[in-house]
């Protein structure tokens, strides 16, 4: 079998393949990115996706009932969570091996609404997840028609680890009791910390639990990185087994029990109206979550292909399959890091893979309902700390921390964050953190005044170079950043501190404005207000090296014609030659540009 036949097609080396074109991108087939890959299926890939997709079974089962009952639903809303929004995924997500389905990234966002709210009914609970699933799906089909697929850009790395790392130790805290073979009242992560040290000093560890569980647990560490052996199967398999043989159940071991009969079936889920604001805000906050894991993920494995994958098919696709999920008794889900590399490694070819999962999972609620009756709640917790604990980012921190000590200390900011208020506040909080960034970044930018440094060509900052010699009467100042509402006040300070510290009379003041990619009103206003004050001082200003897109809005503004034409110059070298034309100073020749 040639590679061609084995595998999608790949672009020629040294390319990498952007976006199709033609009748497929155009109308309502662009939304479904399966019909266009049905259209182009191989017979020879159909083995390897039956393959990978039977594999890749064994891991849906057991993680799914685990990320379930993470989340304050029973076990079986795992599997229909499951199966609907596969199906969906694979006529209208994009990336070809990408898998969906309950995750653990997810799991303290969906319980922090729903347990104070569900009263500890089940099917209350369902309700509210899978509405939760219905508002998250409709947010990112939304966001993805109106091509805001950026949005999750705006969270820095380190932000995101540092709310990861808080999700990640909020998902490990909650799973402990059961681990321990105990339950304590849920206050929030750090008191429910406290009040799982005090249960296990009082000596209410159930230890026969403990044993299966750390025992699971232990097994799915040490297999974790065998990408072939499937340990977290192999783990939850002989704790099962286990359980059975030895009759645990008996002895107090607490098991899973017979999952009901069937498939999913069409349920809208009805909430009351006091449970609005918060489904919806919690809702909010999934879409925002799984879309940011999704993206990335999707942009790994499109790399790893050579495929590519708009990221606003990719927001609608998820969505699609939320919303699905959520129609048919299923509760938030997002991509997974851990299923998609076992799909990937069983040799899934496209969304194939996720259909015959889908189906499998399907088949076994049809025929065998009762096989994972002995399955232990403490095995299940093992598989939610283990992939916890795999979300939880310390290597590249500790490069941060070694680059940027600031941005490290405010990804610990996000964690703390995280554990001590809970998974929504902390997404609060980082959104909160992230824009505060970003103005704090934009609002004091670097600026420098300019001369000429012997033995280096053009014009730079007199900071790095304080040998620099500076034209008299000329004033060259570089500002690094757009020009907006928040720094419009600043960049004029700093312009006429440039002004007063020259050592000569100033004549005209240059503004460097490459790296100033826009100008709002207010910072048009102030550059008004900036000539005024220049031009009383006998001061002209000028500005060299703008782009044709910010000209055009001093165009707009009217700046444009109030500084003339002759004001503006395409580069420093023009603009000083000109000043020097008009104001004869001691300045060597050879040093014109």
């Amino acid at each position: 079998m040639s590679h061609s036949d084995a595998s999608p097609p790949l672009p020629e080396p040294g390319r990498i393949a952007r976006k199709e074109s033609g009748a497929d991108q155009t109308g309502w087939r662009r939304w479904l990115p399966g019909l266009r890959t049905l259209r182009s299926y191989k017979m020879a890939w159909l083995q390897h996706d039956i393959v990978a997709g039977l594999v890749l079974t064994t891991m849906l089962v057991p993680v799914g009932i685990a990320y379930a009952v993470a989340s304050g639903v029973p076990g079986i809303y795992g599997l229909y969570a499951t199966i609907v929004p596969l199906l969906a995924y694979a006529l209208f997500g994009p990336s070809r091996i990408l898998v969906l389905g309950p995750d653990s990234s997810l799991a303290a966002v969906i319980l922090a609404v729903i347990l104070p709210l569900s009263g500890g009914d089940p099917q209350r609970a369902v309700a509210l997840a899978g509405m939760m699933a219905i508002v998250s799906g409709t947010v990112c089909i939304l966001a993805g028609v109106a091509r805001l697929g950026f949005i999750t850009e705006l969270l820095s790395k380190p932000i995101r680890y540092g709310y990861m790392n808080g999700i990640a130790l909020t998902v490990l805290i909650s799973q402990l009791p059961k681990l321990f073979g105990f339950s304590i009242e849920t206050d929030g992560p750090l008191r429910n910390l406290w009040a799982i040290v005090s249960a296990v000093m009082a000596g209410k560890t159930h230890w026969v639990t403990f044993a299966v569980g750390a025992a699971t647990l232990v097994v799915i560490l040490l297999l974790k990185d065998k990408k072939r052996v499937p340990g977290i199967l192999i783990a939850v398999v002989a704790a099962t087994v286990a359980v059975g043989m030895l009759d645990l159940a008996a002895q107090g071991v607490a098991v899973l029990g017979s999952l009901p009969q069937g498939l999913p079936a069409f349920d809208i889920p009805w909430i009351t109206r006091a449970d609005i604001v918060p489904v919806l805000i919690g809702g909010c906050a999934v879409a925002l979550v799984s879309f940011a894991d999704t993206s990335v993920l999707s942009r790994v494995y499109a790399a790893r292909t050579r495929t590519y994958v708009d990221p606003n098919q990719e927001m609608v696709g998820l969505g699609i399959a939320n919303l699905a999920g959520g129609l048919f008794q299923g509760f938030p889900i997002s991509s997974s890091s851990s299923r998609t590399p076992v799909a990937e490694a069983a040799g899934a070819r496209t969304q194939l893979t996720g259909v015959v999962g889908a189906l499998a999972v399907a088949l076994l609620l049809m025929v065998a309902p009762d096989l994972l009756q002995n399955l232990p709640t403490s095995a299940l917790a093992a598989v939610v700390i283990a992939s916890a604990i795999g979300l939880i980012e310390v290597s590249d921190l500790r490069r941060i921390y070694r680059m940027q000590r600031w941005e490290f200390w405010l990804s610990i900011v996000c964690t703390v964050g995280v554990a001590v208020l809970g998974a929504i506040e902390g997404i609060g909080l980082a959104i909160v953190i992230a824009v505060i960034e970003f103005l704090w970044d934009a609002w004091r930018p670097y600026s420098a005044v300019l001369g000429r440094a012997e033995g280096v060509q053009g014009y730079h900052d007199t900071k790095r170079y304080p040998d620099a010699r500076l034209i008299p009467g000329l004033v060259l100042f570089r500002w690094d950043a757009p020009l907006f509402f928040a720094n419009a006040e600043l960049f004029h300070d700093r312009v006429l501190d440039a002004v007063a510290d020259s050592p000569t009379p100033v004549r005209w003041l240059v503004v460097a404005a490459e790296p100033v990619t826009s100008v709002d009103v207010t910072s048009a206003d102030m550059l008004a207000e900036l000539d005024e004050t220049l031009h009383a001082a006998g001061i002209e200003l000028c500005v060299a090296e703008m782009k044709d897109p910010v000209k055009d809005k001093l165009k707009r503004f009217g700046l444009f014609t109030r500084f003339g034409e002759d004001a503006f110059f395409a580069t420093l070298g023009a603009a000083v030659s000109r000043y020097l034309e008009l104001h004869p100073v001691e300045w060597e020749q050879e040093d014109r540009e």
